[in-house]
């Protein structure tokens, strides 16, 4: 029986031997690519490469890609635990060529693998084709002798041309063509017919293998021209292939969803290994883990908020089998044993990973099972659908994510009204839409970028240049090619000193000046990841694409983005000695007026660990040490000690910037040496989300006019006090401890007087019907005062009702209380809302206690003094 990782070993060494590079698996987030939630196929890291914007050292890869579909578009968490084949995350072997192998390769490769290598019986192979792709007919036919009668040729069978199962497209533009896919029969004994039929969705013929052949660029008009340089884009699902080979009919059986199934039963007790709850678990630890070792913590938004969803449902199907304690984050021990080989980032960040899960766990144990008992109240009185407003308020108040309360509905029978709850929803869009945060606008056709090579970028050296070609003119996203005096573009030239927002630093700002033309800067954004666009406005004279311009950036805000650049390497790498390792950046901001540094930790930073920071990066720029920066292999890199950062996309040659002890992959701009930083500042610190926290600092000058403001302001605290400003706090301290003793001495005095002035006012209180009335206004007492009064009163008077007003400064507080007999006769609330209501004001509360106020005036006094009447009604 052949395990997965020898599945995965046998995979890459055959395609190795084919001539292809070995690539490692991209991380699940798409580095620098804002239209993917998720990496969801194994072609996103090489998406660039597809548009011709980027181009490798090599034509032919294989890898085994880490995908995940659970949000977006992609989205098969509803069918986990469900199903023998649907999972949130699972591995895609697939082998690539950027313009060299074509379809007959792709084929033959494909056919020798599964039954040369792993000697599947080719009469148990079923293929498809897209219907009017006769090369890939003929190919398996003629030249690797299948069958016609196991040859199906797939239409438009999705209600549009070429929407079809058979023809794949990357979006709704861009590259597309036909494909042909390998299915394996699983027996007669299986319900399900081969796919075209009208029982295709049955479960005996199982897509294996699916070979794209990228021959064309779609147009918006849906028009397809031909791509430069035709592509092969294959995929097969490694649990899959795994079912095949090893024997079994469902994935959930393979020997790594067995270990953590097994090990899911023994952490919640569940003897019957076939629990579709177990395969949920199982299935939902891989997705979590590798989020999180890929940079995601959970949270309300975006990605964070996919992750949350994801744990929270594992964690509710472990409530189902009984567990009330946190047992999801036990089970990454397990998951390391099983795929920390093959990926060793998982082994190096499991502490990370149990952390984090373990923290989500105890978060959630506290509304669960409050949210569960809402839902069953909401159930029993449902007629078969949750209502809009109910599900809102499970997700609202409680946790629970839409799709979560779908889930446990689903499996009563019952079903949830989701455009009630996204009616509810109005008010937090934001946190729903949070897929909508990945939209772009800085995409470019593939015909376009076929015609230009990437944007040299000039700007390490230089921050003027002279003769630089325009390439490209956009203008409102569409390429023109002519632009007026007047009118907002986009400028893509040949070379540019001016760097594109990337890495967290933004773009510059600047000038491209020509004869009789002048084009204001306003920012420089990557476009299609390659190109650097300068964003602004046409001043004057007319561009058209082929001019050739200066460019002047704004030196002056370089110079400060560079400051804060360095700095945040060295605060980074502070971070990481005074914190630990798993400090990791979640997002950054290098502007020129501060830099913002996202990071993950599970906890506050003290005030010692801010001033210990600050030094460390204080002593590092003291240190003027020299910036030094290298190109290197990526993975010389990363043995060298590099870190990379959260977000980037790197390539395969990468720069590597050092500064005393900080080494990061960078592509950003830095200072010479770390004394030009000046001066380091720390701000602000702050939670952003479930285990991250946010640092705020200045560098430079901006630090030390920071400094200068903050020692004015001590200065006029100490004028204020009468002192030094080093004995300023001392001062204070001494002022603080006098006003809580006067406080303490004010309270006193007011109870003293309240009591005092219960004492006389119980004498004043009549009889009506064997019940004390008693209804007076009180100088001076505030709502505290009054409640103890009124405490007070109760005792005395035993059987009573009783209001009192406490007037100061022209308003009046309102505390009306019900005694002894007077219970359920009178109601306090109701009393209450009468006297206010005539004094201008409102209140209500319990029938034994109420309190509100009004105005001190005509209409107050007249209230009081109808108390009595007002009693006298209610007791007849």
């Amino acid at each position: 029986m052949k395990t997965t990782s020898e599945i995965r070993s046998d995979f890459l060494e055959f395609f190795q031997g084919k001539g292809h590079t070995i690539v490692p698996s991209a991380s699940l987030v798409p580095g620098n690519d804002p239209t993917l939630l998720f990496t969801n196929s194994g072609m996103v890291q090489f998406k660039d490469v597809f548009l011709g914007a980027e181009k490798r050292s090599y034509l032919r890869a294989a890898d085994v890609q880490r995908c995940l579909r659970a949000g977006g578009k992609h989205n098969d968490l509803d069918q986990v635990g469900y199903t023998a084949r649907h999972h949130t995350f699972f591995e895609m072997l697939g082998n690539w060529s950027f313009g060299d192998y074509f379809k007959k390769d792709a084929i033959a490769w494909a056919w020798e693998l599964l039954t040369g290598v792993w000697k599947l019986p080719g009469e148990r192979l079923l293929v498809t084709v897209y219907h009017t792709d006769d090369e890939a007919y003929a190919i398996w036919r003629d030249e690797i002798g299948v069958p016609e009668d196991r040859i199906v040729r797939i239409g438009d069978n999705k209600g549009a041309p070429y929407a079809s199962d058979n023809f794949w497209q990357m979006a709704d533009t861009g590259p597309c063509g036909p494909c042909t896919e390998i299915f394996y029969d699983h027996g007669a004994h299986i319900a399900g017919g081969p796919p075209g039929s009208p029982d295709e969705d049955g479960d005996r013929y199982i897509e294996i293998w699916n070979l794209v052949f990228m021959q064309f660029d779609r147009q918006p008009d849906g028009t397809l021209l031909p791509l430069p340089a035709p592509c092969v884009d294959t995929g097969m699902g490694l649990e899959r292939l795994a079912a095949i080979l090893q024997g079994v009919h469902s994935n959930y059986e393979i020997d790594l969803f067995d270990a953590l199934i097994r090990k899911a039963a023994e952490l919640t007790g569940t003897p019957d290994l076939a629990n579709k709850s177990l395969r949920v678990i199982a299935d939902h630890i891989r997705a979590c883990s590798f989020l999180i070792v890929d940079g995601v913590l959970p949270s309300n938004e975006g990605r964070g908020y996919v992750l949350r969803r994801i744990i929270r449902r594992a964690l509710r199907h472990g409530w189902m089998l009984g567990v009330r304690q946190p047992f999801f984050s036990a089970m990454v021990a397990t998951l390391d044993a099983m795929m920390g080989d093959a990926y060793p980032e998982l082994r190096a960040q499991r502490s990370l990973v149990e952390r984090s899960l373990r923290a989500e766990e105890e978060r959630f144990a506290e509304t669960l099972d409050a949210g569960m008992r809402i839902f069953d109240e909401v159930a029993a009185r449902s007629s078969g659908t949750i209502p809009g407003e109910d599900a809102f308020r499970l997700y609202d108040t409680y946790g629970f994510p839409l799709d979560l309360t779908a889930d446990i509905a689903r499996e009563r029978g019952l079903q949830v009204d989701t455009a009630g709850f996204e009616a509810a929803m109005e008010k937090q869009r934001e946190t729903a839409r949070a897929a909508g945060k990945f939209a772009s606008g800085t995409g470019l056709p593939a015909d376009l970028v076929a015609q230009m090579l990437p944007t040299t970028f000039l700007g390490y050296q230089q921050l003027e240049a002279e003769g630089l070609e325009i390439v490209a003119l956009l203008r409102d996203g569409r390429p023109v090619d002519r632009i007026e005096a007047g009118e907002e573009a986009v400028v893509i030239l040949d070379r540019t000193p001016f760097y594109a927002e990337s890495g967290g630093q933004v773009g510059d700002t600047g000038a491209l000046v020509g004869e009789g033309v002048g084009f204001e800067v306003t920012d420089t954004r990557k476009f299609a990841g390659q190109f650097h666009g300068h964003i602004g406005r046409l001043a004057s004279g007319v561009l058209e694409r082929g001019h050739r311009l200066g460019a002047r950036v704004d030196d002056a805000r370089r110079g400060m983005i560079v400051l804060n650049h360095s700095a945040t390497h060295l605060l980074h790498g502070a971070l990481r000695g005074q914190l630990g390792t798993h400090v990791a950046q979640k997002g950054s901001l290098v502007a020129p007026d501060r830099l913002r540094f996202d990071f993950s930790h599970f906890e506050a930073l003290t005030a010692d660990h801010l001033i210990e920071i600050e030094r460390e990066v204080n002593a590092q720029v003291r240190g003027d040490h020299a910036v030094t920066i290298r190109e290197m292999d990526m993975q010389e890199a990363l043995d060298a000690g590099a870190i990379a950062l959260f977000g980037e996309k790197y390539g395969e040659r990468v720069r590597v910037v050092t500064m005393g002890e900080s080494v990061e992959l960078c592509g950003g701009t830095h200072v010479g040496r770390t004394g030009e930083i000046g001066l380091f500042k720390l701000v602000s610190e702050g939670g952003v989300s479930a285990g991250v926290r946010r640092v705020e600092a200045l560098t430079g000058q901006a630090a030390l006019e920071h400094m200068a403001a903050e020692q004015r302001q001590l200065q006029q605290v100490a004028g204020l006090l009468g002192t030094t400003p080093g004995e300023a706090a001392d001062k204070l301290r001494v002022l603080l401890d006098r006003q809580k003793k006067l406080e303490r001495e004010l309270e006193s005095f007011k109870a003293k007087a309240a009591s005092g002035a219960t004492a006389d006012l119980a004498g004043s209180a009549v009889d009506v019907a064997g019940i004390k009335v008693l209804a007076a206004r009180i100088e001076g007492l505030d709502a505290k005062a009054l409640r103890d009064a009124m405490d007070r009163l109760k005792q005395q008077l035993r059987d009573a009702v009783v209001v009192l007003a406490g007037a100061s400064g022209g308003k009046a507080a309102l505390v009306a209380g019900v005694s002894g007999a007077a219970a359920g006769r009178i109601k306090a609330g109701e009393l209450l809302s009468h006297v206010a209501s005539q004094a201008g004001g409102k209140g209500g509360g319990r029938p034994d206690l109420a309190q509100g106020g009004g105005d001190d005036g005509p209409g107050l006094a007249a209230a009081l003094a109808g108390v009595e009447a007002w009693v006298a009604s209610r007791l007849q």
